[in-house]
Order: structure tokens, then sequence, then C-alpha cells
């Protein structure tokens, strides 16, 4: 989308990616090797009762959703950072995820003419409607004719 199809109070819910087990196991080698992410056989008795995702692959899956519905030819380029953001339940192997975006602020740089500053809300929720993962986010857009 691009920046003047935003507008503050704006709601959108899109996205279903589904989480393997495999796919855990390999973020968390890769990228966050703690053992309640990789150790299959201590996780039964841990304190989340089973394999969870890391919250960093959480946050990618996420931001994959939002590329790839909002972000793909948008002239967005970047973002200078986060408000806050919080995992309030784990992700767990066979979760299928949906994103809702809501648009919290929208603004034309002072400074900047041709920059928009979009200010946005994350919220991630599994099958069964529970939030996995909420974010505040500012993002830069071109708005350049």
């Amino acid at each position: 989308m691009k920046f003047s199809e935003y507008s503050a109070g704006q709601v959108l819910k899109f996205g279903h990616y589904k989480v393997e087990a495999a796919e855990i196991l390999e973020f968390a080698e890769r990228y966050d090797p703690q053992w309640f992410h990789t150790d299959l056989d201590k996780v039964k008795s841990g304190p989340y009762g089973g394999l969870i995702a890391s919250g960093i692959q959480t946050l990618g899956v996420a931001m994959r959703l939002v590329a790839d519905e909002l972000l793909k030819d948008s002239r967005s380029f970047g973002s200078p950072g986060l408000a806050y953001l919080k995992w309030p339940n784990p992700v767990r192997p066979g979760d299928v995820l949906s994103i809702t975006i809501t648009i919290l602020e929208t603004k034309q740089s002072q400074s900047r003419p041709n920059l928009g500053i979009l200010r946005w809300q994350w919220q991630l929720f599994n099958g069964e409607g529970v939030e996995v993962l909420d974010l505040e986010a500012t993002s830069f857009f071109d708005i350049a004719p």
C-alpha cells in the first residue's frame, strides 16, 4: 500500500502462516539456541509444557506477513525503530498466525517534505485468537510524486 492509503484508526487484518516444529528448531539452532527452543526432551517438563518458537522468529513471521501484504511496491524505506515489543504468549508448533494492523498516526515530515511517517501497531494472533506478539513501529515512506 502507498502511504496515502493509510489513515489513523484504520484496521487491517490478514495473513495465515503455519509454524512447523522443524522451522522452530532450525531457527533456534541458528539464532536463538536456548533449550526451550531446541531440546525436545527437556521442554516436556519445562515451564511452557512443550516446544516454543523464539520471539525473534515470531517477529520475523510478522515482518514477512506485513512485507508481503503491505510493503511490497509501497515505497517504504525503513524504520527508525520500535516504541515497544512484547510477546504476551508463546508460539507453538502447528500454530497458524494472522496479523492485525492498527494505524495510529500518519504525518508528513515538516523538515523533509517527501517523507511520510507512519506509526502503527502490529498484533499477531494464533488460530485460537490468542495474542502472541504486540509492537508499535514507526516506518518511513517516500511520498515524492
